[in-house]
C-alpha cells in the first residue's frame, strides 16, 4: 500500500477485512466503491465507472451512489447473490482531525436482510445454519427481520440424514446457508441444494469440540447460564448449529440482537412430513411453471389481512399437525367463524389496520426505525382493545382465551401518541419528530427559533422601507448563514452599514451587525432544538425497545387470529366443509374437489369425485384412463384435502373423514435435471426410491406414471414391483395412476388393491372426458384421440390407428401367473422386440474391421444363448 493517499490507505485496510463483500465506502453524501468492487457494481447496477487518484501512477476504478438511495442499490446486489459491507463515517467530518474515522457498521447478506422494501411481506427470509458429521446433523434457522429462531437435530445413518436435511431445507427454502466444510464437500447434498433451492452458501471450519466459547454465543444472546433453560442442553448438533448461527449474526449485523430472544427446539416427527418433491408437485406455495403464488394452493387459502398472518399461514402449510387435539381446536374456531360471519368480518376489518408488528419490532431493536414506524405501531395498537372486546364476547372458549392473552399495549400507545408528531418525517435529525407540548425545554427552544424567524421577516420589511430597495430579501444557506440579498440594479441604494458577504453574478449579499447577532441566536436555538429532538426520540426508542417481547407476543396472537379468520372466510366463500378426523387410517371423501382447479373453472362446472382409502381392502388403488381426463387432478385433490384437514382448515368436499397421515409423498409428471446429468427416468427413480425408503403404514402415497421413462416392459416391470412392495412391505394408502393396463390384473391377485378408472365417452373417432372416477378398469388410454384433439395431422392419426391395431393383436401379458412367470414373459418380450432389433440396426457394417465384425457377431450369439437359458 505504498504511496497510497491517506483516504485510500484507510479504504484498503478496511477492505482487507471484508474480502468477500462489496464495500460501500462513505464519502460525504455518497457511498463509493473502488477497484474490483467498482467494476462489479458498475456492471450489476448499470452505473458509470470512473476513476480516482489513489496516490499511485494508475488511477483506481471508481463508482458511487447517493447514500439516501442506497437501499435500492443494495437490494439489487443482494438479490444477485452478493454481500454488501456498509462502511460509514463514525464522526462528524467537520470536527474530524485528519482522516474521518470509518468502519463497517453492518454486512447485508441474502439471509440477514431486515429492510421491508427488500422482503416479501408474507414470506419469511430464512438464514440456515447446518452442522454435519458422520453421526448426525444439526439445523438452526432464523428470520432476522422477525426474530424467529428454530432448531432441531437428527442422528441416524447417512441416507436417513440426507432425507432429513433435504426435507427441512425444502420446508424453510433459505436464501442463505452457513455450514461446516464437511457438509459442503458432500456432493450429494450440494447437488440437490443448488438445483432445488440455490441459496448463498458460506463455509466455516469443522468443530473439534463443543467448548464453553462456542456455548457462550448462546449464553450471551439469551442471557442464560445453562442450556437447560432453552431445552437444548443434550442436543450437541443443535448447540453447534445454533452457536455458529449466532456468531455469524454478530459478525454481520454488528448490532443488538434483542429481537431474537427465544429459540424453539422442535422434533420434525411431531409434524406431517412432505419432502421437497411433494411440495413442488402439489404446488403448495408456488406453481411449477411460473413460480407464482397465483395458481398455487396458498393463493386460494391466503386471505389474511396482516403480513404476520400471511407468514404464519405459510408456516402452517409447511408443518401440518399430527396432534388431533390441536387440529380439532383450530377447526372449532373456523367453524365458529363460518357460523358467525358478522363477527368474523368485524375482526377482519380491524386486522386490516394492523401493520407488521414483528418487523417493526426488529427495526426498533436494530435501531433502524424512524418516526413513521412508531406511527405505524401506534395505529396498530389502537385497534387492539376493540379486538379484545370482540374476542371476549365470543361464544368460543379458545377465542375467549386468545382475547385475554392479547396485551392492549396501552402504555406504548400513550407514549407514542403523546410524543411523536402525526406528520413525522422519515429523517431523524432534521426536526419535526416530537409533538409540541411533550417537552417544555424543547418547546422553548422552538419558540425562540420561531420568534427569531418572525424577527427576520420584520427586519426584511424594515430594510426595504429604509433603503427603498423593494426586492431586497433575507436568505439563508448552510455555508454563509443569513444574508441580505440586493440585485445589481439596486447596488446604488445599498447603505453604508451593509457589510459585503458574497458576490454573485446578478446580486450581492450583505449582513449587518444586528443580523449577525440574531443569526447566532436563531441557529443556536435550531441546532439545540434538533439535537434535543433526536435525543428525545432515542429515549422513546429505548423505552419501547425494553418492551419488545410484549410486542412479539401480541404479533403472534394476532397472526393466529388472522389465519383462522382467513380459513373461515375461504370456507364460507368456497363452500368448504369441516372435516371429521379418525385414527383408523381411513380417508373418506364425498364429492371432493381440487381447490385450485375449481377456482379456475367458471359456473361451478368442476366435477367432484368420491374417495375411499383404508388400511385393508382399499389400501392401493390403481387408476387407469385417458390422458387429460383428470387422473392427476383427482390424486392431487386427495392429497390436498388431507393436508388442509391437518392444518385445521375446512376442505373442498360435501363431506370428509380424514385419517391422520404422518407423511404425504407424490411422484407426479415427467421432469428432468439435465444440468445435473440426470434424465427424466433417473429423476423419477430417485423420487420413487426416496418414497420407498421413507414411507410408513401411516403415509399417503401418490404415484403417477411410474416407469414411463424407460422401455415399455422395463417400465411395466418396475411399476408392478413397486405396487407389490408398497402393498406387502409398507402398507401405505396409495393412489397409483398408470397407462400400463396390465396392472389392473393385480386386483385379482392381491387383497388390498382396487381398480379405479376415469370415465370417457367415445363419439365416433372423438372422445369426451367425463372426469368421473368409478370402480373398474380400462384397457385403453385413448392417446390417439387425445393427439387428434391436440391438432395432430390426420394422416398421422390414421397411420397410428393402423399400427395400434397390429400391436394390440400381437402383444398380451398375463399377470395372473406367479412372479417368475411374469418376469419371464416381460424379459422375453423385451429382448425380442427391443434389444436385438436395436443392436442389429446400430451395426455399421461398412466401417467394421474383420475382427470387430467377428466380436460383434460373437456378442449377439452369447446374448441369444442367455435368452435361451432364461426361457
Amino acid at each position: 500500500m505504498e504511496n497510497l493517499t491517506p483516504m485510500m490507505k484507510q479504504y484498503m485496510e478496511i477492505k482487507e477485512k471484508y474480502k468477500d463483500s462489496i464495500l460501500f465506502f462513505r464519502l460525504g453524501d455518497f457511498y463509493e466503491m473502488f477497484f474490483e468492487d467498482a467494476k462489479i457494481a458498475s456492471k450489476e447496477l448499470e452505473i458509470t465507472l470512473t476513476q480516482r487518484d489513489c496516490g499511485q501512477e494508475e488511477k483506481a476504478p471508481m463508482c458511487g451512489i447517493p447514500h439516501h438511495v442506497s437501499d435500492t442499490y443494495i437490494s439489487k446486489l443482494v438479490e444477485k447473490g452478493y454481500k454488501v459491507a456498509i462502511c460509514d463515517q463514525l464522526e462528524n467530518p467537520a470536527l474530524a482531525k485528519g482522516i474521518v474515522k470509518r468502519d463497517v457498521v453492518r454486512i447485508i447478506t441474502p439471509g440477514t436482510i431486515t429492510d421491508a422494501n427488500m422482503l416479501d411481506d408474507k414470506s419469511n427470509n430464512f438464514l440456515v445454519s447446518i452442522y454435519f458429521d458422520d453421526f448426525g446433523i444439526g439445523i438452526t434457522y432464523v428470520d432476522n427481520s422477525t426474530g424467529e429462531m428454530y432448531t432441531t437435530e437428527f442422528q441416524n445413518d447417512e441416507d436417513s440424514c440426507y432425507r432429513f436435511i433435504i426435507d427441512e431445507l425444502g420446508k424453510t427454502t433459505p436464501s442463505e446457508i452457513i455450514c461446516n466444510n464437511k457438509f459442503t464437500l458432500n456432493k450429494r447434498y450440494m447437488k440437490i441444494i443448488k438445483n432445488k433451492i440455490n441459496p448463498y452458501i458460506n463455509t466455516y471450519e469443522n468443530i473439534k469440540e463443543v467448548d464453553e466459547k462456542l456455548k457462550s454465543y448462546i449464553y450471551n444472546l439469551y442471557k442464560i447460564d445453562d442450556l437447560k433453560k432453552i431445552g437444548i442442553n443434550e442436543k450437541i448438533y443443535a448447540i453447534i448449529s445454533t452457536s455458529k448461527l449466532i456468531e455469524y449474526l454478530y459478525d454481520t449485523q454488528k448490532n443488538s440482537l434483542d429481537h431474537i430472544n427465544t429459540i424453539n427446539y422442535y422434533e420434525p416427527a411431531n409434524y406431517m412430513v412432505m419432502d421437497i418433491n411433494t411440495r413442488t408437485n402439489l404446488e403448495i406455495n408456488e406453481t411449477i411453471r411460473s413460480k407464482e403464488k397465483k395458481g398455487a394452493l396458498i393463493g386460494i387459502l391466503d386471505k389474511t389481512q396482516t403480513a404476520m398472518g400471511g407468514r404464519l399461514l405459510k408456516k402452517w402449510l409447511e408443518q401440518p399437525l399430527l396432534d388431533m387435539r390441536q387440529i380439532k381446536g383450530r377447526l372449532e374456531v373456523v367453524e365458529f367463524f363460518t357460523n358467525n360471519l358478522m363477527i368474523m368480518d368485524d375482526l377482519r376489518a380491524l386486522l386490516r389496520d394492523i401493520y407488521d408488528i414483528e418487523r417493526l419490532s426488529s427495526k426498533i431493536t436494530n435501531s433502524n426505525c424512524n418516526g413513521r414506524d412508531f406511527l405505524s405501531l401506534k395505529n396498530s395498537i389502537k385497534v387492539l382493545p376493540e379486538i379484545k372486546e370482540i374476542l371476549n364476547k365470543c361464544d368460543n372458549e379458545q377465542l375467549n382465551k386468545l382475547g385475554k392473552k392479547i396485551d392492549d399495549l396501552h402504555d406504548i400507545y400513550t407514549l407514542i401518541e403523546s410524543a411523536i408528531d402525526d406528520e413525522a418525517p422519515i429523517t431523524l435529525k432534521e426536526g419535526g419528530l416530537i409533538k409540541t407540548g411533550y417537552n417544555k425545554e424543547l418547546d422553548e427552544l422552538r419558540d425562540s427559533s420561531f420568534k427569531g424567524k418572525e424577527w427576520l421577516s420584520n427586519l426584511e420589511l424594515q430594510e426595504r422601507n429604509k433603503t427603498g430597495i423593494k426586492n431586497l430579501k433575507i436568505g439563508y444557506n448552510r455555508i454563509y448563514g443569513y444574508y441580505l440579498e440586493v440585485t445589481k440594479s439596486n447596488l446604488n441604494l445599498v447603505p453604508k452599514y451593509f457589510i459585503r458577504k458574497q458576490t454573485l453574478a446578478n446580486s450581492e449579499r450583505y449582513y449587518t451587525e444586528e443580523l449577525k447577532n440574531m443569526e447566532a441566536k436563531i441557529l443556536g436555538s435550531e441546532e439545540k432544538s434538533l439535537d434535543m429532538e433526536y435525543e428525545i426520540f432515542l429515549t422513546i426508542r429505548n423505552s419501547i425497545k425494553m418492551e419488545i417481547k410484549r410486542l412479539q407476543e401480541v404479533s403472534k396472537y394476532i397472526a393466529t387470529l388472522d389465519v383462522l379468520c382467513s380459513f373461515g372466510f375461504v370456507a364460507n366463500n368456497n363452500n368448504y366443509v369441516k372435516p371429521e378426523l379418525n385414527i383408523k387410517g381411513v380417508i373418506e371423501i364425498d364429492e371432493g374437489r381440487h381447490p385450485v382447479v375449481e377456482a379456475t373453472i367458471d359456473n361451478n362446472l368442476f366435477i367432484p369425485n368420491d374417495t375411499y382409502l383404508d388400511t385393508g381392502q382399499n389400501m392401493v388403488q390403481i387408476i387407469t384412463g385417458p390422458n387429460m381426463a383428470g387422473k392427476s387432478t383427482y390424486m392431487r385433490q386427495v392429497a390436498i384435502i388431507t393436508l388442509l384437514a391437518q392444518i385445521g382448515s375446512f376442505v373442498p368436499a360435501k363431506k370428509a373423514n380424514i385419517g391422520i397421515v404422518d407423511r404425504i409423498f407424490t411422484r407426479i409428471g415427467a421432469s428432468d435435471n439435465l444440468s445435473q446429468g440426470e434424465s427424466t427416468f433417473m429423476v423419477e427413480m430417485n423420487e420413487v426410491s426416496n418414497i420407498i425408503k421413507s414411507a410408513t403404514s401411516k403415509s399417503l402415497i401418490i404415484l403417477d406414471e411410474v416407469g414411463r421413462g424407460t422401455s415399455t416392459y422395463d417400465g411395466l416391470s418396475i411399476a408392478w414391483a413397486v405396487v407389490e412392495f408398497i402393498l406387502e412391505n409398507i402398507s401405505a394408502k396409495t393412489l397409483f395412476a398408470t397407462h400400463y393396463h396390465e396392472l389392473t390384473q393385480l386386483e385379482e391377485k392381491f387383497k388390498g388393491i382396487v381398480n379405479l378408472t376415469i370415465l370417457a365417452e367415445e363419439k365416433g373417432d372423438d372422445i369426451v372426458f367425463l372426469r368421473k372416477i368409478v370402480k373398474g378398469s380400462t384397457n385403453r388410454s385413448y392417446g390417439i384421440q387425445v393427439a387428434k384433439l391436440a391438432g395432430i395431422n390426420k394422416e398421422i392419426i390414421d397411420r397410428a390407428n393402423e399400427i395400434l391395431t397390429q400391436i394390440e393383436g400381437s402383444h398380451e401379458i398375463n399377470l395372473n401367473n406367479n412372479s417368475k412367470d411374469i418376469s419371464k414373459q416381460l424379459n422375453l418380450l423385451d429382448y425380442k422386440k427391443d434389444y436385438f432389433l436395436d443392436r442389429i440396426k446400430n451395426i455399421d457394417i461398412h466401417n467394421l474391421t474383420p475382427i470387430e465384425a467377428l466380436n460383434t457377431l460373437n456378442n449377439l450369439v452369447e446374448d441369444a444363448k442367455g435368452l435361451k437359458e432364461r426361457s
